[in-house]
């Protein structure tokens, strides 16, 4: 028996495996695509504690900058800076020649109306005695009387109140402190003119500060004025002293400034040590304590895009936006302020790409 021996090339064993591989391909089934699934989470409500660094100066809790009243010259110079003073101690003596003959001529005239007044006077009292005897004094003479003593009256004082007006005036060459403080600057010498108009009066004589005692004023942007109140206590330092000093809110301005936006705040700084001075820049820590809580989500949360500032909102497994406002941050949490309410479901990474009615695959 003859046997046939049958050779293939190997081309055709290279179609018949390719033939094979395609119907292999063909017979397997086409997978269905899967929707990633998406990270959620409920909102909730808590309070958000956080602190904000401003930087504040410190100045005299009071501050004056004398003048001349009167043009004068400086006689005696009694105080420097640096000078401790107490209130109503003599700082400066001017002298002015001018008001001393002014007030030697006001005390003769006052003494000289005076007299005239007093004669006056003495002579309608005896006309008055007289009259009551009928028939001894006119009427007419009595009235012209009265009429002297009134007019003479008059002069008298007007005597006295020119001779009060040149005594204060001569008051005002005595420059003292009004209160208890410290020379902090003194721009005058000894025959320095002075005055209340033209070279006198272009730098003040002397300025006082009281430093036992300093205010720390800050600026609080908008955002963050609702979150202090007067009695708030915070803390802050001073590049020059390594210390760490605590002050209380003592005053706000109730009111913000037209070009910065933002409200005054002063505190009440004890200076005790005298270490703090006047012009010193701080650092003030003042803590943000909301009264009640508030929305706080993740920051990857919120999608701030061409089209604002939102949340994307989970509802029957679809997608809402809903605008939002935001608060204070704090590491990787923001305060927000919208139309939501507790247990409300939100994207925890949301992006632009999620689009309104967007199937949530949970």
């Amino acid at each position: 028996m003859n046997t046939k021996i049958i050779k293939y090339s190997p081309l055709f064993l290279a179609a018949v495996f390719f033939l094979n591989s395609c119907n292999s391909k063909k017979e397997e089934p086409v997978k269905a695509e899967i929707e990633p699934k998406v990270e959620t989470f409920l909102l909730a409500k808590e309070k958000l504690t956080t602190e904000l660094r401003l930087p504040a100066e410190l100045t005299g809790f009071q501050q004056v900058d004398l003048y001349a009243k009167v043009s004068s010259f400086v006689k005696t110079l009694k105080v420097d800076i640096g000078s401790k003073v107490k209130k109503g101690q003599l700082l400066i003596v001017l002298e002015a020649p001018e008001i001393s003959s002014q007030l030697a001529a006001a005390e003769s005239r006052l003494k000289s109306m005076e007299a005239i007044y007093a004669t006056s006077k003495s002579t309608y009292n005896r006309l008055y005695e007289t009259s009551k005897v009928e028939g001894t004094i006119s009427k007419n003479d009595l009235e012209m009387a009265s009429g002297k003593k009134n007019s003479d009256y008059a002069q008298y004082q007007a005597a006295i109140a020119a001779h009060k007006e040149i005594s204060i005036m001569r008051g005002y060459l005595e420059i003292r402190a009004p209160f208890d403080g410290v020379v902090a600057a003194r721009n005058v010498n000894l025959g320095t003119f002075v005055g209340p108009q033209g070279k006198g009066s272009d730098l003040p004589l002397l300025t006082i500060q009281e430093q036992s005692k300093l205010r720390l004023a800050v600026s609080v942007p908008e955002l963050y004025t609702g979150y202090l109140h007067p009695g708030d206590e915070m803390s802050f330092n001073v590049k020059s002293l390594p210390e760490t000093f605590t002050a209380k809110i003592t005053r706000m301005s109730g009111a913000l400034d037209l070009k910065l936006r933002s409200e005054r705040v002063e505190m009440d700084v004890h200076n005790t040590k005298g270490n703090l001075l006047p012009g010193m820049v701080a650092e003030v820590l003042l803590p943000l304590n909301a009264k009640d809580s508030t929305f706080v989500v993740p920051k990857s949360a919120v999608v701030n895009s061409a089209e604002g500032l939102y949340v994307v909102k989970v509802v029957n497994h679809k997608a809402t936006r809903v605008d939002i406002k935001k608060g204070r941050e704090i590491e990787d949490k923001i305060e927000i302020f919208g139309d939501l309410t507790p247990n409300d479901k939100l994207v925890k990474i949301a992006s632009e790409e999620t689009k309104e009615g967007d199937v949530i695959n949970e």
